[in-house]
């Protein structure tokens, strides 16, 4: 029998306790929302930390037995340690898996392994996004029929995107204000191996979308150390 692939969900934390309109949404947390989609998989073993925790509960001997790490991060980039950062980015460049979510473009661990501002346009109006695929027969998007999906409300991100041109372009997002952006990208870094996945706005019900949580799954087993 294949042994799970071990994830850890990192959530910030903070919009759930600020904002009733995403208390509501996700009682428990976006990060538990993820996580409970990800342990629908056999195959997945999803446990959760938060910002709030000491070392944001990333102590070594979490990461060390952590094959894939998702991140959900926003208002508190800023309150990330930099020693938590660094054993991140080591644990990365020996071969854990990483997935970055929406706003964590901006997290100090994904602009450390990018190397570039990431940047990007935004506007919240709620409007729709179609997702297009736009590498067929990639694994991430396994199962997503028809070519693209679509959220209904969105966030707005638009290009130019300030990151290194990624090895793998899988989804590119139109958005009812015509701008487009690549929300689905792939690098590696050292042994391990990088997702950053656009859609996710804290106010909107994203993650419970099926075809965002079947890209989740999908991701997950991407992500995970090779040979393991």
């Amino acid at each position: 029998m294949t042994t799970p692939v071990r994830v850890t969900v990192f959530g910030e934390n903070v919009h759930e306790h600020s904002s009733p309109v995403v208390a509501k949404i996700y009682p428990q947390g976006m990060h538990t929302c993820i996580a409970d989609t990800l342990n629908q998989d056999a195959g997945l073993r999803a446990g959760t930390v938060t910002l709030q925790m000491p070392e944001h509960g990333l102590t070594q001997a979490v990461l060390d037995a952590t094959d894939v790490l998702f991140w959900w991060g926003h208002a508190a980039h800023d309150q990330v340690q930099d020693a938590v950062v660094e054993r991140i980015a080591a644990r990365v460049l020996a071969g854990m898996g990483l997935v970055v979510l929406h706003s964590g473009h901006h997290a100090k661990i994904f602009k450390k392994l990018m190397g570039h501002t990431c940047d990007l346009h935004w506007r919240e109006a709620g409007e729709k996004e179609r997702l297009w695929i736009t590498a067929p027969g990639h694994p991430i998007v396994a199962g997503i029929s028809g070519g693209f999906f679509e959220l209904e409300h969105e966030e707005m991100y638009g290009e130019p995107f300030g990151i290194p041109e990624p090895q793998e372009t899988i989804l590119v997002s139109w958005f009812q204000g015509g701008e487009v952006f690549r929300s689905g990208a792939t690098w590696r870094r050292g042994a391990g191996k990088i997702f950053y996945f656009r859609p996710g706005h804290e106010t909107y019900p994203t993650y419970h979308d099926a075809n965002v949580q079947r890209i989740l799954r999908n991701a997950a087993h991407w992500a995970r150390p090779e040979g393991s």
